[in-house]
């Protein structure tokens, strides 16, 4: 167990590497171009977008997925066009996406064969859709996020209702079962490009098929800390996302990250789900009527 959690570790550190890099160059190719007179994204990233990095990653860690949060203040203060949230979602947090995973995979038991397979199935999920998402007009990304954000309240609102599934003490899948979850996390490494976070349709996936639904956190932050990597480049070569909202994600996230795991650790939540629903449900039918109005 502790070998296989360790070399999982170290793959991920070699992602983050590899992550950094690539985008690190991505950056600097973005400077030249607009060095040169080339009409591309701004680099700085403003002082709310910062603020909204921080607050968005802070309570993702503490169980509030972070992409209703941050798609739904984009569109309310118009920072970034609607066609270019999913590939900023999934570019700005993944640096934050890795501290959460190296949190929570080194805390918090589940069984190694079951933590592979299913990152590895949320990884080609990604892959897979990220490539149909990167390439979205933007009427259907804007329709897409609608239908992201509706789910997402009423994933919320099931946690506030105490509507989740109970889940059993399972630390592993096997048989049918196993291949149940990983059928499900491929579809929701999937969504997650368009904008779908993973944390409570996973916690719902892992505790249906009985296991321990603390499970699903090293299963969702692993899931995410992996096929973000892996989906991002996508957007990066198709210039789908906004440079400086995404490195505003990524240098307000670290820290809102590092507070919430190391030193808040907890807190009643339930009041903030509700000011989430309602804002994530105004976002979704804004996304829908600008769909519908061609804007």
């Amino acid at each position: 167990m502790a070998s296989a959690r360790s070399l999982l570790l170290l793959a991920l550190g070699l992602f983050a590497a590899a992550f950094a890099a690539l985008w690190a160059a991505d950056l600097l190719a973005i400077k030249k171009r607009r060095d040169a007179g080339a009409q591309e994204g701004r680099l700085r990233p403003s002082g709310i977008e910062l603020l909204i990095g921080f607050t968005t990653n802070f309570f993702d860690t503490l169980g509030i997925g972070s992409y209703a949060q941050q798609t739904s203040l984009f569109k309310i203060f118009k920072l970034v066009p609607d066609e270019l949230i999913p590939g900023t979602l999934n570019i700005g947090d993944t640096v934050p996406t890795f501290l959460e995973a190296f949190a929570f995979m080194a805390a918090v038991e589940v069984g190694a064969k079951t933590l592979v397979l299913m990152i590895g199935a949320s990884i080609l999920g990604a892959w897979l859709g990220a490539g149909v998402v990167a390439s979205l007009p933007k009427r259907k990304i804007q329709l897409g996020m609608g239908a992201a954000l509706l789910a997402a309240a009423a994933f919320f609102l099931m946690s506030n209702l105490g509507l989740f599934p109970a889940g059993g003490a399972a630390q592993n899948l096997s048989g049918a079962r196993l291949a149940l979850g990983l059928g499900g996390n491929l579809i929701l490494g999937a969504l997650m490009t368009l904008g779908i976070g993973l944390y409570a349709p996973c916690m719902v996936l892992v505790s249906l098929l009985g296991m321990n639904p603390q499970a699903a956190f090293p299963i969702m932050m692993g899931s995410c800390a992996f096929l973000m990597p892996v989906a991002s480049p996508q957007f990066m070569r198709k210039r789908r996302y906004s440079p400086g909202t995404a490195l505003a994600l990524a240098l307000g996230g670290i820290p809102g990250v590092l507070i919430a795991a190391y030193i808040v650790k907890s807190l009643p939540l339930k009041i903030l789900r509700w000011l989430v629903i309602a804002v994530v449900t105004y976002t979704a039918a804004a996304m829908i009527r600008s769909a519908a109005a061609g804007d």
